[in-house]
C-alpha cells in the first residue's frame, strides 16, 4: 500500500499500548502506519468518575450505566471506521459485543496473552490472606460473584477508571486489594503488586479476555470507492491472525451469545488448546454462570477433539449450562 494504514484507538495508556503493538507488527511487515486517537463515550464516563469534567451523555447522568456496557468503548471508533476516517480499529476483544455490526469484520485476532485475573495487593498476598470484611475494588459483576463464592465475607468497593487510576486509588487506601486482568497489567509493566493469578477454574475470565480484536470494514461494505485499499488493509491485517486464539474466543463468545449475556452479568468462559499431543482431545473449555451473591454456580468443564467447530462447541457448552440451571441464575440478575 502506498498510503498509511490508519489505526483508530482510544487514548488510554493500555489502548495506546495495544495500538502501537499492532502498528509495530504491521511496520515490521513493511507497511506504513498512523494512529489516530478517538475519545469514546466510555472514556468520558470514566473521566467523570475520576473527577474530570464528565458532561452528561445522551441525556443520562454522567455515571449512569448505558444500555450496552460494551458498546460505550467502541461506538465512536466504529463510526470513524464506517466513515472511512480510519482503516483499522484495535480493541480489547472483551469490549466487543458478541454480535458485530454487519458493516465490519474481525480481520485478525492475534495471539492471546495471559487471560487470568490477578490479585493486586501488597499487604495481603492472596485472597485467603485478606482479613474478614476486607475491601476488594472491582466494578465487574462476574468477579464480584466469583470472589464471593470463595470469600463470602469480602466487602466490595466500586473502583473505576483506567489501570493507573485504579492503582492510585488502591495506594490511597480506597480499597484493600484490586482484581484486574493480568493482560493489562503485564502489557503496561504494572504487575509489581501481583502476587496471585487466579486459576481458570476459580475465577473464570470474561470471554475474550487477554485477546485483541482487529476490526476492519467488511468486504461487502464500501463507504467510498476504494475497494482495492480496503482489500489491501484486510490482507495486511490477516497476516496477524492466530488460528488457536480465534477458535478459542469464538467458542467463548458463542457461549455468551447463546445465554444472552453481556458484561453486566456473572458469566465466565475460557477455551484453550490442551497442549497434550498424547491426548485424543485438542480443546478444553470451562464455563461458569453464578448467582450475584456467589452462592449458586452452574459450571461446565469439557474437552473437544480436533475438527470440532468453535460455534458448535460453544453452543453445546451453553446447552449444558442451561441444563444445570444457568438461565434461572441469569434471571435472578
Amino acid at each position: 500500500m502506498t498510503q498509511p494504514i490508519r489505526i483508530g484507538s482510544r487514548g488510554s495508556q493500555l489502548a495506546l499500548w495495544q495500538a502501537n503493538h499492532i502498528a509495530a507488527a504491521l511496520r515490521n511487515a513493511g507497511h506504513t502506519v498512523e494512529i489516530e486517537i478517538i475519545r469514546t463515550t466510555g472514556d468520558r464516563m470514566q473521566q467523570s468518575d475520576s473527577g474530570g469534567p464528565g458532561p452528561d451523555i445522551g441525556g443520562l447522568p454522567a455515571l449512569a450505566p448505558l444500555p450496552d456496557g460494551k458498546g460505550i468503548f467502541i461506538k465512536e471508533i466504529e463510526e470513524a471506521l464506517a466513515d472511512g476516517r480510519i482503516d483499522l480499529a484495535v480493541h480489547s476483544l472483551k469490549d466487543l459485543p458478541t454480535e458485530l455490526d454487519p458493516r465490519f469484520m474481525l480481520a485478525a485476532i492475534p495471539p492471546r496473552v495471559d487471560a487470568r485475573d490477578a490479585w493486586v495487593c501488597e499487604r495481603f498476598w492472596a485472597l485467603h490472606a485478606l482479613p474478614a470484611g476486607g475491601r476488594i475494588g472491582t466494578t465487574s459483576p462476574r468477579r464480584r460473584a466469583q470472589l464471593l463464592a470463595l470469600r463470602p465475607d469480602a466487602a466490595f468497593v466500586e473502583i473505576r477508571g483506567n489501570v493507573d487510576t485504579r492503582l492510585r486509588k488502591l495506594a490511597a487506601g480506597e480499597c484493600d486489594a484490586l482484581v484486574l486482568a493480568s493482560a493489562g497489567l503485564d502489557r503496561l509493566g504494572r504487575a509489581e503488586w501481583v502476587h496471585q493469578r487466579f486459576p481458570i477454574d476459580e475465577l473464570c475470565p470474561a470471554p475474550g479476555q487477554g485477546a485483541l480484536a482487529l476490526e476492519t470494514r467488511a468486504a461487502h461494505y464500501a463507504v467510498f470507492a476504494e475497494p482495492a485499499r480496503d482489500q489491501a488493509v484486510r490482507r495486511a491485517v490477516a497476516a496477524l491472525d492466530h488460528a488457536d486464539t480465534r477458535f478459542s474466543v469464538e467458542a467463548e463468545r458463542t457461549v455468551l451469545a447463546a445465554l444472552g449475556g453481556g458484561c453486566q452479568i456473572p458469566i465466565g468462559v475460557h477455551c484453550a488448546p490442551l497442549g497434550d499431543e498424547s491426548s485424543t482431545f485438542t480443546w478444553r473449555i470451562h464455563a461458569q454462570v453464578l448467582a450475584p451473591d456467589g452462592e449458586q454456580i452452574a459450571c461446565v468443564t469439557t474437552q473437544a477433539p480436533a475438527g470440532v467447530a468453535a460455534v458448535s462447541l460453544g453452543l453445546q457448552v451453553a446447552e449444558d449450562l442451561k441444563a444445570r440451571g444457568a438461565l434461572d441464575l441469569l434471571a435472578a440478575v
